[in-house]
């Protein structure tokens, strides 16, 4: 299959360790993928990472031969994929657009924070301190206070999860849209960490690719 664009995938962990999803399985819709490391929480504080994904980015688009550049990534890594592809690599709408499995949005959610066992809070570990409203660096890390770029996003979302409550997706899908973003939205069944392989994950996928791409001749 012709590459259509490169794809930087962003790994989860909790932004603490390295989750085995390197999202290989996309590669088979056209996209080459590029992965992205970053440094975890315990070596630096938010926005470090942002500041490594955004090296990454550039270092990708420079051997993306004229391709498009997307980015992705699923738990942790997909927060880090909206925050990249809504605030831009170099500037606001540098990116193609932005596919996000399982991400966390949202370190003011009681939901997510009561799923969590006692002094276990990744955001606090990322913060450097619990977050806490009004705080500049939980509004920075709030994936909602970056938006208006117009980039296109897919946000995927397994029902039952329990580390991401799905209502952080759904919430975030009415604010993107309020914002002026294209949105696709796949409410699943499951939990966290799904197959990127499994058939509904790849149909929309392929959804989402085929509205923010041009086609290619003889695909």
């Amino acid at each position: 299959m012709t590459e259509r664009a490169v794809l930087l995938w962003i790994h989860g962990g909790g932004w603490r360790a390295r989750a085995e999803e390197d999202g290989a399985a996309l590669a088979s819709l056209g996209l080459r993928v590029v992965e992205a490391t970053y440094r975890f929480s315990h070596q630096a504080r938010w926005p470090a990472q942002l500041d490594d994904i955004r090296e990454a980015a550039r270092a990708a688009r420079t051997g993306a031969d004229d391709l498009r550049l997307l980015v992705g990534g699923d738990s942790a890594g997909g927060m880090l994929a909206l925050q990249l592809a809504l605030r831009g690599v170099d500037r606001p709408g540098d990116v193609a657009g932005v596919l996000a499995y399982w991400a966390p949005v949202d370190p003011l959610d009681p939901e997510q924070r009561r799923g969590r066992a006692p002094g276990d809070d990744p955001w606090a570990d990322l913060l450097g301190h619990p977050p806490a409203a009004g705080d500049p660096a939980t509004t920075d890390a709030t994936v909602a206070t970056h938006l208006g770029s117009g980039v296109p996003v897919l946000l995927v979302q397994g029902r039952d999860d329990v580390a991401v409550p799905a209502a952080q997706s759904i919430e975030l899908t009415a604010r993107l849209l309020a914002a002026g973003h294209p949105v696709h939205l796949w409410l699943t069944d499951g939990g966290h960490a799904l197959d990127l392989d499994r058939p509904d994950l790849r149909a929309v996928a392929a959804a989402f690719l085929d509205s923010v791409l041009p086609a290619v001749a003889g695909d």
